[in-house]
């Protein structure tokens, strides 16, 4: 038997260029050999495609490659871009399409259709990036943001990009000096900023597979996650640090476990996604909170999909295996 060409592409232009390369390596290794022939593929950080080390274009993607499986992070790999490109191209590739993606890595958009479809999410409010610049031009411009961000936002808050990924660029706010020090200090990045009400309570995290264990939609088992001490929250350094606590199956009741699962399937249902998501919720003193939904979550040694997927009996080959197959059908 021939064996199917897989393309895995990783680095990319983003802040999250070292993940994505520990997550390609991943696959790469871990690619069941029987079956597949790997082909390393690079994007270096200033935008260059490299097959094997040597620099290519799509048309020579296309040639080369049976699938490409993407195992980009954040900006131009997660967020509708580069899956443009592929589609373009007609070159099969893992993961949401573009459309679905784009819409998934926009924090406020994404939460305009939780709410439309039930989901409980956190107050907040998005201010464009231009505003942040311009309004810390003008004294009174600056205080009427604060007034109006505390206005329709209660503290504590958390400050985000819209479209970001691994926690990088988010404050936790306490009071004005910190909204202050979080507006001055996002001011000119270019991002568009989500201030959004800090829920206090147990973080969890739910991956789903689509068409696996003969489940049209599987819901793998909600993971705890307990961030170290010094971090206030599941941040970059908590997430690859390896001190944070992901405790698999979580300590929730059997009630919690099953509305995170369901939770997280209706997540990846209303977004349209396909093959693979997985969706961070807080479980509040007033019910469980979906904060956003990773459409490429990591697949790194300390990444929590491989660790959900071994709680369930399944690994890491076995899931590639499946999802390339998934992404061979169409």
């Amino acid at each position: 038997m021939q064996k199917i060409r897989v393309g895995v592409l990783r680095g990319g232009t983003s802040s999250e260029y070292d993940v994505s390369l520990k997550t390609g390596e991943s696959v790469l290794r871990h690619l069941p050999e029987h079956k597949y022939f790997p082909i390393d593929m690079l994007i270096t950080k200033d935008g260059t495609w490299h097959i094997n080390g040597m620099p290519a274009d799509l048309p020579k993607v296309a040639r080369k490659v049976d699938i490409v499986f993407n195992a980009l992070h954040g900006e131009y790999g997660e967020d509708g871009q580069v899956q443009r490109l592929l589609e373009n191209f007609s070159i099969p590739f893992t993961g949401s399409g573009a459309l679905s993606s784009a819409i998934g890595m926009n924090k406020s958009l994404s939460k305009e259709i939780f709410k439309k479809h039930g989901l409980k999410t956190a107050i907040d409010l998005v201010v464009p990036s231009r505003r942040l610049s311009e309004d810390l031009k003008s004294e009174n411009d600056f205080q009427f943001l604060i007034f109006e961000i505390l206005g329709i936002v209660p503290l504590p808050m958390i400050a985000k990009p819209v479209s970001g990924g691994s926690s990088v660029g988010t404050y936790i706010i306490k009071d004005v000096k910190d909204l202050i020090n979080a507006i001055t200090n996002l001011a000119g990045t270019g991002w568009d900023i989500l201030f959004e009400e800090f829920i206090s309570g147990k973080e969890a995290t739910c991956g789903v597979v689509n068409n696996f264990r003969r489940k049209e939609l599987y819901s793998l088992l909600p993971v705890e996650i307990k961030p170290p001490e010094k971090s206030e929250f599941f941040d970059f350094d908590a997430k690859y640090g390896g001190e944070s606590q992901e405790i698999v199956p979580g300590n929730f009741t059997r009630e919690e476990s099953s509305e995170i699962q369901r939770m997280a399937m209706l997540a990846h249902q209303a977004l349209n996604l396909r093959h693979y998501s997985r969706s961070d919720f807080i479980i509040g003193n007033d019910g469980i909170y979906i904060l956003e939904v990773n459409t490429l979550p990591g697949l790194t040694g300390e990444s929590l999909l491989p660790k959900s997927l071994k709680a369930v009996g399944s690994n890491l080959p076995e899931f590639l295996d499946h999802i390339i197959t998934e992404a061979l059908k169409k």
